[in-house]
């Protein structure tokens, strides 16, 4: 018998275009609800629905007695849903499509269970009533998906060859150690957050036993380190005449980087309103998606079985020949 994704690869065959947008699509969802999910903290939402998996005790959804509150945090919950559709659209075109990737659906489950596991420490969030380190665990996962989305869009427009390298090994590892370095970013970027003043409610809510200053100071230290680590790499590239795409990704980097900072100390000298808040968080999500998207455009990736009467495959740039 066959498999409800069987049945459907058996009748639908989705043109290339079509698995690309629904690889966007979930990019674009993973990226919205991590907005919804700040929306949530800066509204003092929170605890809008004080219970999980249902609203409140009596009621699966928001009442108009839980007020803005409430309808603010069951939206984002409803999120949710949205997100598992342009996961399993993906899903459904990744495994449709033709010649099958296995890659692609691999990464379309990987960004379900990643769905469905986010969705659940949200729960924990609530039923520990805001436990800064869950609420923080709950935003490094919702980055975990991020990371899967990005992957799976720059994936999905490639092919399955084996990686070919575009730019030399200190190059590959100056980006690899950027990557890390902004991993850490975010994740100290969570402790600015738990120790500061917006907790996800007007009640007394737990917050992290650090010094707010000196979890900033280190935040800000730590971004003007790949600040400048990212534009080296610019200028490194732009010397040693680099491939227009590694090029690129990186110019697009160091620009999000310097909006990002400027935003950031913004948001510090005006005692961190809500809006700007939350257009730091959008920034760190489109932070995280370009040293990403930088790292993976270091190689190229051709069709697996090129067609007899193609294209030779190009011959390697001198720089990856010092490689």
């Amino acid at each position: 018998m066959r498999n409800p994704l069987a049945f459907v690869a058996a009748r639908w065959t989705p043109r290339p275009e079509t698995v690309r947008r629904a690889a966007l699509a979930a990019l674009v969802m993973s990226v919205v609800i991590v907005v919804t999910g700040g929306a949530v903290r800066l509204t003092g939402s929170g605890l809008g629905c004080d219970t999980w998996p249902k609203c409140s005790d009596e009621s699966l959804t928001a009442t108009t007695e839980m007020g803005f509150h409430g309808a603010i945090e069951f939206g984002n919950r409803m999120m949710t849903y949205v997100v598992s559709a342009a996961v399993g659209w993906f899903i459904v075109a990744a495994r449709s499509a033709e010649p099958r990737r296995r890659s692609l659906t691999r990464l379309g489950w990987a960004q379900f269970w990643v769905v469905a596991s986010n969705g659940v420490i949200g729960g924990i969030t609530v039923l520990t009533e805001l436990n800064p380190f869950i609420v923080a665990g709950h935003f490094l996962a919702a980055t975990a998906l991020v990371t899967v989305t990005t992957l799976s869009w720059v994936r999905a427009r490639e092919g399955d060859g084996p990686p070919r390298p575009l730019v030399g090994v200190p190059v590959r590892r100056a980006v690899a150690a950027l990557t890390v370095l902004s991993a850490a970013l975010v994740v100290v970027g969570t402790g600015v957050t738990g120790s500061g003043k917006h907790a996800g409610d007007d009640s007394d809510i737990e917050r992290m036993p650090f010094d707010w200053e000196t979890v900033t100071r280190v935040h800000s230290a730590l971004a003007w380190v790949v600040v400048l680590g990212a534009l080296a790499i610019w200028l490194g590239l732009r010397m040693m005449d680099a491939p227009p795409a590694v090029l690129g990704r990186a110019r697009d980097l160091v620009l999000v980087l310097l909006a990002q900072g400027a935003i950031g100390y913004v948001q510090y000298a005006l005692d961190e309103p809500e809006l700007l808040v939350g257009l730091h968080l959008l920034g760190a999500t489109l932070v995280w998606i370009s040293v990403l998207r930088l790292l993976l455009a270091t190689r190229e990736r051709a069709d697996a079985r090129p067609s007899d009467d193609g294209p030779p495959a190009p011959e390697p740039t001198p720089l990856a020949r010092a490689s």
